[in-house]
């Protein structure tokens, strides 16, 4: 197999949780008194840490600001937002099926560890990965640290692997990791945005990841 790693986001790209954080992060900064950012604008920063998030969406808040609004979206976010957050159709067989193949199987993600932990609990996937790396634990994407510590701990070369996402965050991240990636057109950014990193192709439906692995040369 040319790419016997698989890297996923995980927001936007194997759970449809664009909707919550959107409408969790507008409700907790309209509770702390801070101006809403639109819709467009929090999907646009979705991938990136929490502090990344804030100096994008909040510039010159700080201090006691800002630690009121990360406690209230941790709360709108986990207990206080109703806004669905389900695997996408498709994100459980697909795991299924390329970890029967043998693939190894990763995770990047703009979610702290305490996030990742409790939604791949909550989904029942934890099992499927073999690492996984968050945004407390490596510098915000695009740096590409999370894919670095992956491919080392992993003993794998980044040409080996592969890195799946819905942002344009994930697909920089993947060249400045020099390691392939693909788009998926169902998430936070738009295709235009996505065409634009040049990744090698661009999903519609993570279904369809199994016969492009499938088409792709091997290495």
């Amino acid at each position: 197999m040319k790419y016997p790693l698989i890297v996923f986001d995980w927001d936007g790209t194997l759970m449809d949780s664009t909707g919550r954080i959107v409408s969790a992060m507008q409700r907790s900064a309209g509770n702390v008194g801070l101006d809403v950012p639109s819709a467009e604008a929090v999907r646009s920063i979705i991938g990136l840490s929490l502090t990344r998030c804030y100096d994008i969406l909040f510039p010159g808040v700080n201090g006691e600001a800002l630690e009121r609004l990360t406690r209230e979206y941790r709360f709108q976010y986990i207990e206080g937002d109703p806004t669905p957050t389900p695997l996408f159709g498709n994100s459980l067989p697909v795991l299924q099926d390329l970890k029967a193949r043998g693939y190894q199987l990763a995770v990047a993600t703009g979610k702290a560890r305490a996030g990742l932990d409790r939604v791949m609990a909550a989904s029942g996937t934890g099992h499927l990965f073999d690492d996984s790396c968050c945004a407390d634990e490596a510098e915000s994407k695009p740096h590409p640290e999370m894919l670095e510590k992956i491919c080392k701990r992993l003993n794998r070369h980044p040409r080996e692997a592969l890195m799946i996402g819905d942002t344009t965050f994930d697909l920089e991240m993947a060249a400045n990791a020099m390691m392939g990636s693909l788009g998926v057109s169902y998430g936070a950014h738009g295709r235009e945005q996505l065409v634009a990193c040049q990744p090698l192709s661009i999903l519609d439906d993570i279904g369809d990841l199994p016969d492009w692995l499938d088409q792709s040369p091997a290495a």
